[in-house]
């Protein structure tokens, strides 16, 4: 279909559509050899809450948006190129279902369909793009994934210390690394990730020892060679005082490694 549809006067009609609604806030889509094979609504869950999202899929990319009115003006248009794409199906919440994880090296998301025939169909098409581009270009599928964020609302405690409640005055973080919610106390350092951005970012207080520990064995790894690509940035807490002590003490209290959106228990029962 891709070869069949690719330099055709419908292609470059329905792409120029999608430029249209995308407006001047939104990036040029069209390329030789690039074709637009089907576009749709999802359900992204969002930080706050789960949003519907516009999503055209294309053979060599994947392009978001907010919806404005539908079929007539989108903005916050967002690219990804599919060879960076990874899939990963996930369970049914009570809140959302037909749910699959859509992963990359900058940023990584859950998204559900309306029916179980339209995942299918959604991740059916996606994989069968991906391996065709990877075949095309010899590359390897991606095996480094940002970590998706966990919505405000599945806490109201700081997921590390699981003791500081969030109120008004109490904010909500996002550990950059792991994509846990926590309190500041919890996430006072920043760390410099180039895969994810060209500034420090905030990480919570586990991850920046490990982030350290790693940064230390690559140089150990590379004495005598250049530099290490990440350097920590350290900043003080918002409030109160943390000692070395506490932050071994609270990372104790949380697994390392669980994986939220994969596990099959519910975050409330992580508490009991």
């Amino acid at each position: 279909m891709v070869d069949h549809l690719a330099n055709t006067e419908i292609n470059s009609q329905r792409i120029a559509a999608v430029e249209n609604c995308f407006g001047a806030s939104g990036q040029p889509l069209s390329l030789p050899g690039r074709v637009l094979l089907g576009e749709g609504i999802l359900t992204k869950e969002c930080r706050k809450k789960p949003k519907p999202r516009i999503f055209f899929l294309f053979n060599d990319i994947l392009v978001y948006g907010s919806i404005i009115i539908n079929k007539r003006k989108y903005n916050s248009q967002h690219i990804i190129p599919l060879e960076d794409v990874t899939l990963e199906m996930l369970p049914d919440t009570l809140q959302m279902k037909n749910r699959w994880m859509i992963k990359t090296s900058k940023k990584s998301f859950v998204v559900s369909a309306a029916s179980l025939t339209e995942r299918k169909e959604w991740i059916s098409h996606l994989e069968e793009c991906i391996k065709h581009l990877l075949t095309k270009t010899g590359r390897q599928p991606c095996r480094e994934h940002a970590a998706p964020w966990i919505p405000d609302k599945a806490t109201d405690i700081c997921m590390r210390c699981t003791h500081t409640k969030f109120s008004t005055l109490t904010r909500r973080h996002h550990c950059r690394k792991c994509g846990f919610v926590v309190c500041a106390d919890c996430s006072r350092h920043r760390f410099l990730m180039p895969r994810l951005s060209p500034k420090p970012l905030r990480v919570c207080n586990l991850c920046y020892r490990q982030l350290l520990a790693e940064e230390k064995k690559e140089a150990e790894a590379d004495r005598g060679q250049a530099e290490p690509i990440c350097s920590a940035v350290g900043y003080e807490p918002s409030s109160g005082d943390d000692s070395d002590k506490s932050d071994d003490e609270k990372a104790e209290q949380w697994p390392a490694d669980t994986e939220f959106y994969t596990s099959a228990v519910s975050w409330s029962s992580f508490h009991s």
